[in-house]
């Protein structure tokens, strides 16, 4: 498990697209994170896809075939089904993952788990890098307090996990299965609960996050208060073992929601796309308000086109100058955040490329 990078980035394995992306080439990002839908079956208490409101269009079959297609030819190495909606309420879901591992991609899904059909994990786990079950909560009644559920939607994600840990373990697969907790100060409750639970379950991790806040702070989050939760944290990472890594990202959460950085420099590296088809550089931009960042629709125009386009590249340059500013324009601590951080001692000439960067972490192509 000392392999598994949760709280820090892996573009020290990406040598050549960091230095080409230094010398001013155009490149393909490692790692996209994308949704098939805006819809959920849940309504969480801190979902930030609510502040994520932007125009849709219908994401069918050859839509995203379309779209994996086009990844996988402009140099794309890992997509993620994790964005602004439960991408297990699309129809297309198991379709996607087959096109994308046929072609030669990394797979995964965030998902929290409820309509993921338990007798199709014999199909898609072999296919898959990691499969990730968000959960904030360890006990029925908070569960569906927190997750905006149902009790008995609690009982049926475990009971898929629990599935889901049986096979990987009877087949031997490569797949990493893990929980995550989006964390707020109220549910300092579930931290041990949650702990205990993934090792009960068997799951390789449990990585506890902080809880994103767009830039008008419309969730309310208060960034000072994950300073009093240490304790906490620090019992339920005590459950880590061997096989099972509890991973607090300790350099988010006790950060009160501050970035070192003034530009962005991520979305190259790693881009988002809104379950509604929309192609911006990340989920904090997706709201319409930021439309001035948007790049087009792969329902309207294939990926590739637009990954080739002159509007993809101005949205880049636009992020990385003087005039775009990521502690008025955009939420806190983002997916691109410790990447961002590298990078830009990266450009200032303050940091640098490992030339040995160690032995290859597990997920390489999630940066």
């Amino acid at each position: 498990m000392e392999r598994l990078i949760l709280d820090g980035h892996k573009l020290n394995w990406h040598r050549d697209r960091v230095e080409a992306w230094l010398a001013g080439e155009r490149i393909a990002p490692v790692t996209i994170d994308c949704s098939l839908t805006r819809s959920c079956s849940y309504r969480c208490s801190y979902c930030y896809g609510q502040l994520q409101e932007n125009d849709s269009r219908p994401m069918t079959k050859d839509v995203i075939f379309r779209f994996l297609d086009d990844a996988a030819e402009i140099g794309v190495k890992g997509i993620s089904f994790v964005s602004d909606g439960e991408s297990t309420c699309s129809p297309y879901l198991y379709d996607a993952l087959e096109r994308g591992m046929a072609n030669g991609l990394d797979m995964a899904i965030g998902t929290n788990g409820f309509l993921l059909e338990d007798d199709r994990l014999e199909d898609i786990l072999p296919s898959l890098t990691y499969l990730r079950f968000n959960i904030s909560a360890g006990e029925p009644l908070r569960y569906a307090e927190i997750h905006g559920c149902g009790e008995d939607a609690f009982h049926k994600v475990v009971a898929t996990i629990r599935k889901a840990v049986a096979i990987k373990r009877r087949k031997g697969l490569n797949v990493t299965i893990g929980l995550q907790m989006v964390l707020l100060p109220a549910f300092r409750d579930q931290l041990v609960l949650l702990a205990r639970l993934g090792a009960d379950l068997g799951v390789d991790y449990l990585v506890i996050k902080h809880c994103s806040d767009d830039e008008n702070g419309t969730l309310g989050v208060d960034y000072g208060a994950y300073h009093d939760l240490v304790d906490e944290l620090k019992e339920a990472e005590a459950f880590s073992s061997a096989s099972y890594q509890v991973s607090v990202k300790w350099s988010k959460l006790l950060s009160d929601g501050k970035r070192s950085y003034n530009c962005c420099y991520g979305p190259p590296f790693i881009l988002q796309l809104s379950g509604s088809g929309l192609v911006a550089p990340c989920g904090m931009l997706f709201n319409s308000r930021h439309s001035r960042y948007h790049i087009g629709n792969i329902v309207e125009t294939s990926f590739k086109e637009l990954w080739q386009g002159e509007r993809y590249w101005d949205v880049m340059r636009q992020l990385e100058s003087d005039t775009f500013d990521v502690h008025t324009t955009c939420g806190s601590l983002c997916l691109q955040h410790k990447v961002n951080e590298f990078l830009e001692e990266l450009k200032h000439g303050v940091g640098s490329i490992a030339d040995e960067p160690g032995i290859m972490p597990m997920h390489v192509n999630f940066i």
